[in-house]
């Protein structure tokens, strides 16, 4: 499988995923997988919760494995829907905000994005600023 998401873009994302972060006065751990949900690019602003390292893989991980935003996955895996119980797959997953697939211009997802370290909502504020990036690069055509 070729990596779509190469080094030089991933850092950029990851860059500007820490701008938005730095504007919001937040610390954030950044991470990014590529289309087979390995870790590409990993970022942990001085002071960001330890903790989170492994949330914001998580995140991005789950997000590519499942090719959908994790809070759309959170939705449905509360009791009585029907993902309930799917964050003890995989090897343990994450089932709240803050995971995003990223997409080439086609549509085809190469990575994802997770960001971890404040609230839910500042965490996707984050990593939106870095899919913002991916949907502005430029991709050769297969």
């Amino acid at each position: 499988m070729e990596d779509r998401l190469g080094l030089e873009l991933a850092q950029r994302i990851v860059e500007e995923a820490k701008k938005k972060a730095e504007e919001l006065h937040i610390k954030e751990d950044i991470a990014l997988v590529n289309a087979g949900g390995n870790l590409k690019a990993f970022a942990r602003m001085d002071g960001a919760w330890l903790g989170s390292i492994d949330i914001a893989i998580r995140k991005a991980r789950t997000a590519r494995l499942f090719d959908m935003e994790t809070a759309k996955i959170g939705k449905m895996s509360q009791p009585g829907e029907p993902l309930y119980g799917i964050e003890f797959s995989n090897g343990g997953l994450i089932s709240f905000a803050g995971g995003i697939p990223l997409e080439d211009q086609a549509g085809t997802v190469i990575g994802a994005i997770g960001v971890s370290g404040s609230t839910v909502e500042n965490d996707v504020k984050v990593a939106e600023a870095g899919v913002d990036v991916c949907r502005r690069a430029k991709f050769a055509t297969a």
